[in-house]
C-alpha cells in the first residue's frame, strides 16, 4: 500500500534551537478550491484519461509551478484533512485536527492556545509576514489585519475572509477597490489590471516583503483567493482559453449509483456544465502561475534560491463537474487531494516524489523538522506526523500508509481513511463506501462486498476508530458512523 519515490515536504511543532547552518527561509504560496488536475507537474503522474477529464486541449501550462516541483518534490496523495476552507487552514498551521483547533468549519475562529508554524519561527528570530485570505479569524469580512496574528508579525495585508478581485493601497492602509451601490466592498473586476487584480496585487507584497527581508530570516505566507468563484480574472487571462475545446469530465452525467454524502455535502444537483466558466477558472489558475514566475525570479534575482525552501499548496479541491457537482467538502479526489509541492535546496533531491498519503494536519510537524528544528526540543501540541524523513530518505517501511479525513461542522456528516490506492468512508447517511483508486480511479465503484476487498475495509474501519477514539473525534458519536465501523470489526472471524 505504500511506494515512495522520492521526497515531500510538510510543517511541525514547537522548537526551542534551530540547527547550527545557516537558517532556511520559507515561502509559501497558497491557493483556494485548486483542483490538482490544472497544474502540468500534477498531470506529468496521471494517465492521459485522469490528467486530460475535461479534454485533450483543455489544460493549463504552469510552468513556473512545475519547475518548482523539478527542482524539488511532488506529493502525488495529499489531503485537505477537511476539504472546507478553515478546517483544513486551521490543521495546516496548527498541526492540529479541525475538531481540536476551534475551527472545525468555515468562520469559526481559531484557539487562542493554538501555536502556529509561524510563531516558532517568529520565537527563533524569523521575520514573518502574511498576505491574502486568512479565514481562521471568524465571521470578519474582509476585516483587516486581524488583532491575533498567531506568528505573523506582519500581517497589514492579511484580510479575513472573501474572494476579492481588487485591492488598492490608501494612506489609511489596504482596502478592497472595488464596492457595490451602498458602498460595500464588491467582489467586481471594476477595471483590475496586473497592479490592483488580487492576484497580482498579493503578490506584489510578498515580493516588496522578501526584498525587504533578504538579510536576515524570514518566512511569508501568500494566501490567493483564486481559483475560488467567482470565476472573473483579468486580461488577458479572462480570454485566454475561450477558444478552448472544453468537455464535461466523463463522471459528469454517470449513471452508477452515487454515495449519499455526496448530496450531503455537494448541494448541486442538475447541473449544467459550462465551458465558459471552466476557461475562466483555467484563466485564474494561469495567472497565478505567472506570478509565482515574478516570486521565484525575485528569490533569484536576490540571491536566496539555495537558502530558501518554496512551497505551493491550497487549501482544497474543486470538483469542476466531476460527478457532476462543482466545489468541495466531500472526500473525491478533486474535492479533498491538493497540490503539495516543495522545493529546498540541499534537502530534496530534484524530481523527488512521494506517494504516501499525508494531510494539511501533517504539514506543521514536518516543516519544521525539515528547516532544522530540533525535533527532541519540541514541548507542542501538533497532532500531525512528522514525515520529513519520507522526504529526505528513499523509503521508510515502517510508515503507515493512511491518512484521516473528516467531514466540516458541528453536525456528524462523514469520516475517511486514506492511503495512495484506497479510501474509505462511512457516513450518517449510507453504507460504507471503499474506493480502489488502482482499478477505479474515477471513484464510481464501491468495492465493499467484494471478492478480495473484505482485509482492507477491515484494516481501514478499525484505523479509523482508532484515530478517533485518540484524537477525540465527535463525529464517531454518531450512532450511524459508530454502527459502520463496529459492523465491519465485528465480522471479523475471532
Amino acid at each position: 500500500m505504500f511506494k515512495v519515490f522520492g521526497f515531500w515536504i510538510l510543517g511541525a511543532t514547537l522548537a526551542v534551537g534551530v540547527v547550527a547552518d545557516s537558517p532556511m527561509n520559507l515561502v509559501i504560496i497558497q491557493t483556494d478550491e485548486h483542483n490538482f488536475r490544472t497544474l502540468g507537474c500534477y498531470r506529468e503522474t496521471l494517465t492521459p484519461e485522469q490528467a486530460m477529464v475535461w479534454g485533450n486541449q483543455a489544460v493549463v501550462e504552469t510552468p513556473a509551478i512545475d519547475a518548482i516541483a523539478h527542482r524539488g518534490a511532488i506529493c502525488t496523495s495529499f489531503y485537505a484533512t477537511s476539504p472546507v476552507c478553515t478546517p483544513s487552514r486551521a490543521a495546516f498551521f496548527s498541526g492540529r485536527y479541525p475538531q481540536n483547533t476551534g475551527s472545525w468549519q468555515n468562520d469559526r475562529p481559531l484557539s487562542n492556545d493554538v501555536v502556529t508554524f509561524a510563531e516558532v519561527l517568529r520565537q527563533n528570530g524569523y521575520a514573518t509576514g502574511y498576505a491574502g485570505k486568512w479565514h481562521l479569524d471568524g465571521p470578519g469580512k474582509p476585516q483587516w489585519a486581524p488583532e491575533r496574528q498567531f506568528g505573523f508579525r506582519d500581517n497589514r495585508y492579511m484580510f479575513n475572509r472573501g474572494h476579492w478581485k481588487k485591492f488598492e493601497l490608501t494612506d489609511d492602509g489596504p482596502r478592497v477597490a472595488a464596492t457595490a451601490k451602498n458602498d460595500e466592498p464588491s467582489y467586481s473586476l471594476a477595471g483590475a489590471d496586473e497592479k490592483s487584480f488580487s492576484t497580482d496585487w498579493l503578490s506584489d507584497r510578498a515580493i516588496e516583503f522578501i526584498r525587504e527581508h533578504a538579510e536576515e530570516p524570514f518566512c511569508y505566507h501568500l494566501s490567493l483567493p483564486d481559483p475560488h468563484g467567482p470565476n472573473t480574472v483579468r486580461p488577458p487571462y479572462d480570454s485566454m482559453f475561450e477558444n478552448t475545446p472544453i468537455r464535461p469530465p466523463a463522471t459528469f452525467s454517470q449513471s452508477s449509483p452515487q454515495p449519499k454524502w455526496l448530496s450531503d455535502s455537494g448541494k448541486k444537483s442538475n447541473l449544467k456544465f459550462s465551458a465558459q466558466q471552466m476557461a475562466l477558472y483555467f484563466g485564474m489558475v494561469r495567472c497565478i502561475d505567472d506570478n509565482v514566475a515574478r516570486i521565484t525570479k525575485t528569490i533569484d534575482d536576490l540571491g536566496l534560491t539555495d537558502r530558501t525552501i518554496v512551497v505551493f499548496t491550497s487549501d482544497h479541491g474543486d470538483l469542476c463537474y466531476e460527478h457532476g457537482r462543482l466545489n468541495k467538502g466531500n472526500p473525491y479526489e478533486g474535492s479533498a487531494k491538493i497540490p503539495m509541492i516543495v522545493a529546498a535546496p540541499g534537502k530534496i533531491a530534484p524530481r523527488t516524489r512521494v506517494d504516501a498519503a499525508l494531510g494539511t494536519v501533517d504539514f506543521k510537524p514536518t516543516i519544521l523538522t525539515l528547516m532544522g528544528f530540533d525535533a527532541s526540543k519540541r514541548s507542542d501540541t501538533s497532532e500531525g506526523r512528522d514525515a520529513s524523513r519520507l522526504l529526505t530518505d528513499d523509503a521508510d517501511t515502517a510508515w503507515n500508509d493512511v491518512t484521516f479525513l473528516r467531514s466540516a461542522g458541528p453536525k456528524p456528516g462523514w469520516l475517511a481513511a486514506v492511503s495512495d490506492r484506497y479510501k474509505f468512508i462511512v457516513s450518517v447517511s449510507d453504507e460504507p463506501w471503499l474506493f480502489d483508486l488502482q482499478s477505479d480511479p474515477d471513484e464510481v465503484v464501491n468495492q465493499m462486498g467484494r471478492d478480495g476487498y473484505a482485509p482492507i475495509a477491515t484494516e481501514f474501519a478499525g484505523a479509523l476508530r482508532a484515530y478517533a477514539q485518540s484524537h477525540g473525534e465527535p463525529h464517531l458519536d454518531s450512532p450511524a458512523i459508530a454502527k459502520s465501523i463496529s459492523s465491519i470489526l465485528d465480522s471479523i472471524d475471532p
